[in-house]
């Protein structure tokens, strides 16, 4: 089975704090009700995102990125761990969002972020404080949902990022892969 992901874009809400590269793995088996990005069910989409190309992706913004996110890919551990070691070995942060209640320690042990919990329409994701999805910081072991709850400190804690950084937003919009998910 490939390790296939859509194209990756460029994130600021995903790990608050973080500019990340943000990589979308296919063949989620999940398929959570309510899901926002069935394009990840099918495992033939996307390009594989073989070792190769992952360090092309790094090197393409190397000294912007913070953080390299995955969305799932738990599912193929060996090849999900293979491009944890290379982003930390590089520096970056890791992260992974998961459908699942639990990750496995081998794949743990390589993230510095994780939220964890199936989507569920009624409770909402993470910006919900009801939400039954959890999103940890590995390295401290605290509970960072706090931090996707809008409030006007919240926002005016991103909008000091970006104002911070314009001249890595304007290189990102240059290469033309900068975005912000909801």
């Amino acid at each position: 089975m490939p390790f296939n992901c859509l194209t990756p874009t460029i994130v600021f809400q995903e790990v608050p704090g973080e500019i990340s590269l943000c990589f979308s793995i296919t063949g989620c088996k999940l398929a959570c009700r309510g899901c926002h990005s069935t394009e990840l069910w099918n495992e033939n989409n996307g390009q594989d995102l073989n070792k190769d190309t992952f360090c092309r992706y790094l090197d393409q913004y190397a000294g912007l990125l913070s953080c390299i996110v995955f969305f799932g890919g738990e599912w193929q551990a060996p090849e999900l761990i293979e491009k944890l070691k290379i982003a930390r070995a590089q520096g970056l942060k890791t992260c992974l969002y998961s459908g699942q209640e639990h990750i496995d320690i081998s794949i743990s042990q390589h993230l510095t972020y994780l939220k964890t919990g199936k989507w569920t329409p009624k409770r909402g994701g993470l910006d919900n404080p009801a939400t039954n999805q959890v999103f940890f910081d590995l390295t401290t072991g605290k509970k960072l949902n706090h931090l996707f709850v809008k409030s006007a400190s919240n926002n005016s804690a991103g909008l000091t990022l970006l104002t911070k950084t314009p001249l890595k937003t304007k290189i990102l919009q240059q290469k033309g892969n900068l975005h912000a998910a909801a």
